[in-house]
């Protein structure tokens, strides 16, 4: 292995440590709260890395989803992996959360960390009751995101394109995100 590659994955496993040490020391509750409505997109200049990241993100059966694309809708991504138990367990509670959020703007795109044949990704999908999107990652998405590294991890936008609160590391609670969703459907 290169003397450049070894430095880039050391600085990239140091930077995905630093973030989840923030967001475990911050003292939060781990539940996501919401800010103040905001009507316009976000402002990349000023919000920079609080905007939902500016890459297509394109699904398993070949639907692009851009920013333009997204730009009015509340947006939930959420990094995952077929062979994360936590991952798992909140499958079929993301799903029916989709099914009942989806007519009313809101976008749920699951992006797959790890990276099996189309066939097995069809059977877990079944088998989990998976209903909406999934995207596999990349290194656009991957570096977008800053390298989420723990599994689940879960990132909320408002219809601005603003993340609310900070990414939830591992499985999220339907009832928690449930409010969140219920509030940012509210504002419109």
């Amino acid at each position: 292995m290169s003397t450049k590659a070894l430095i880039g994955i050391l600085l990239a496993g140091t930077v995905g440590i630093l973030i989840f040490l923030f967001v475990h020391l911050s003292g939060g509750s781990g539940k996501i709260t919401i800010g103040s409505t905001r009507a316009a997109a976000c402002d990349r200049a000023a919000h920079g890395s609080d905007c939902l990241p500016d890459v297509k993100y394109v699904d398993t059966t070949g639907k692009a989803y851009t920013l333009e694309s997204l730009t009015g809708k509340v947006v939930v991504v959420n990094f995952w992996a077929t062979w994360c138990h936590p991952c798992q367990k909140e499958i079929p509670d993301l799903s029916k959360l989709y099914d009942r959020y989806k007519d009313k703007g809101v976008v749920i795109l699951g992006v797959m960390a790890d990276n099996p044949p189309a066939s097995d990704l069809l059977n877990f999908q079944s088998d989990y009751e998976m209903s909406y999107p999934v995207v596999r990652s990349n290194s656009d998405l991957m570096v977008a995101f800053s390298y989420p590294q723990a599994l689940p991890t879960t990132f909320v936008y408002d219809r601005g394109g603003r993340i609310v609160g900070q990414p939830h590391i591992g499985a999220i609670s339907p009832a928690d995100i449930s409010a969140t969703l219920d509030e940012l459907v509210a504002q419109k």
